[in-house]
């Protein structure tokens, strides 16, 4: 029997009913022989947290609707998602639009208590990147706070250790600082991958560095970036890893609703092929932000960023023994 029930698109057009991310059911649908869910999906409308153009918080909403279309057979892992997996959208979290603090604990919250704490892993969908520290927060207290951190793989034009902007320290731009000092990751298995610029000031760059997070820029990605992935992948082994999206590592050519363009990144192709390639990665918990569907009326980003969700779910998928393969 599959591990996620689906409705039979030849049968129940995929442009009917009510839209769940990728046709999954709903978490309190799941049947009883499905579950324990193995992943829960869940949006966090929430961008409080911008410092140029606000809209994130459509972006659950978008990526729901856009996900229609995603299919469940992976060609390049010769993977049945949903036989492998059971899957689940768990809704929305409840937010806090006026104050990025109380939103970061209000989600966390509602994130610890999802499914089963012991076996379903979280994927959030934003929503600002602020919404990034909440479900790593939920992911660590879930995987029995593990010593050290969790390991964290980020993609991003940005770094995302800014202290403070405009006196807020929990916004979209310090989701990582904010995680660093508590604990929740460790610093020294972080990997930032497609950052580009120009940078306000070169000491943008000083945190990171000094706590030994490694970066692979844009410009670096063609010389040397494959080699430098691999090498971290090497040195992470079956560390617990988190990963972190932010849509706006892609080039504007192809993801043109985010909220903070920088012109340059990757293309579509080669953003799904560098995430297919993580597969081994002992995957614990996700996030795919900065989805602005408003300045985006062809819906391409959104579309991109339901596919990139079924590719993250297919690495913990691709990892599964064959067996279970049902």
């Amino acid at each position: 029997m599959s591990r996620t029930i689906l409705p039979d698109p030849r049968q129940s057009p995929r442009f009917a009913g009510i839209a769940t991310f990728c046709r999954y059911p709903l978490l309190d649908l799941v049947p009883t022989e499905c579950r324990p869910v193995d992943w829960a999906i869940y949006g966090v409308p929430f961008d409080g947290g911008v410092t140029y153009r606000p809209g994130a918080r459509f972006g659950p909403r978008a990526i729901r609707d856009a996900s229609q279309y995603v299919k469940r057979y992976s060609i390049e892992h010769d993977l049945d998602l949903c036989d492998t997996l059971s899957l689940a959208d768990a809704g929305d979290a409840p937010v806090r639009p006026y104050s990025c603090k109380d939103n970061a604990d209000t989600v966390a919250a509602f994130a610890e208590s999802l499914a089963d704490p012991n076996h379903t892993r979280l994927l959030a969908v934003g929503g600002d990147h602020s919404i990034a520290y909440s479900n790593i927060k939920a992911t660590w207290s879930r995987r029995g706070r593990p010593g050290g951190g969790l390991a964290l793989l980020h993609f991003d034009s940005h770094l995302d250790t800014v202290d403070s902007v405009w006196g807020e320290r929990w916004g979209h731009a310090s989701p990582f600082i904010r995680a660093i000092e508590d604990g929740l990751i460790d610093p020294k298995r972080m990997l930032s991958i497609g950052i580009k610029g120009p940078l306000n000031s070169r000491a943008d760059l000083d945190y990171a560095k000094g706590k030994g997070v490694r970066l692979i820029t844009h410009g670096e990605w063609g010389r040397q970036g494959p080699a430098m992935l691999a090498a971290f992948r090497q040195e992470l082994g079956d560390a617990e890893t988190y990963l972190t999206f932010d849509i706006d590592c892609v080039d504007p050519a192809f993801a043109p609703g985010t909220g903070t363009l920088c012109p340059g990144g990757f293309t579509s192709a080669e953003v799904l092929a560098i995430v297919r390639s993580l597969v081994g990665v002992n995957l614990v918990g996700a996030d795919i932000v900065e989805v602005l569907p408003d300045r985006d009326p062809a819906g391409i980003t959104a579309f991109l960023a339901a596919h990139i969700l079924f590719e993250i779910l297919c690495l913990d998928g691709a990892r599964r023994p064959k067996a279970s393969r049902a």
